[in-house]
């Protein structure tokens, strides 16, 4: 039987990080997700996972001031405020590696690539079932036209070509 399961966005959360620098952590009370994760018999094997980031909800909550700053370096938060994700497919390999392939949507540039995915399990937690997965994404920056103002390099330390997207996300249904 499929069952839907939908993000808990207290919950779930973004860890945003290049070579020198976190970029952002995106916490679930101080950012706005969406999504869902669709599996049959409440096992993970031929998920669907589909989630989005609201990037620009946390002007007012963002811990570091730089981090406010190179959001939007980054990510043009007022043009391009979601990150989005769709899986298009899922292969599970055992119990905890799993990869999760779909189009990754950030500044209206969309690739198809590959997620690192570790299925937590199904856990009951008052009285309500939550599901937890872990998603990791390597992405280029140059493929997401993610440039970095040198304005705001510090002690010629300069940011990575790559960029680590943590996703820690929970679903409940």
């Amino acid at each position: 039987m499929n069952s839907k399961w939908v993000i808990n966005s207290d919950q779930s959360d973004v860890l945003i990080e290049a070579r020198h620098s976190i970029i952002a952590y995106l916490g679930g009370n101080t950012n706005s997700f969406s999504g869902y994760v669709v599996m049959t018999n409440d096992v993970i094997e031929d998920a669907a996972v589909e989630f989005s980031l609201d990037v620009n909800n946390n002007y007012n909550k963002i811990e570091h001031i730089d981090s406010h700053t190179k959001l939007n370096d980054f990510f043009d938060v007022e043009q391009h405020p979601t990150i989005r994700f769709k899986s298009t497919s899922f292969q599970k390999i055992n119990k905890n590696i799993n990869f999760l392939k779909g189009d990754l949507t950030i500044k209206n540039v969309t690739k198809t690539l590959e997620l690192d995915t570790e299925f937590m399990g199904i856990n009951n937690y008052d009285g309500h079932q939550k599901a937890s997965l872990e998603v990791t994404a390597k992405i280029k920056r140059s493929d997401f036209d993610l440039s970095y103002h040198t304005n705001h390099l510090q002690s010629g330390v300069s940011i990575g070509q790559d960029i680590k997207l943590v996703a820690n996300l929970e679903f409940v249904i």
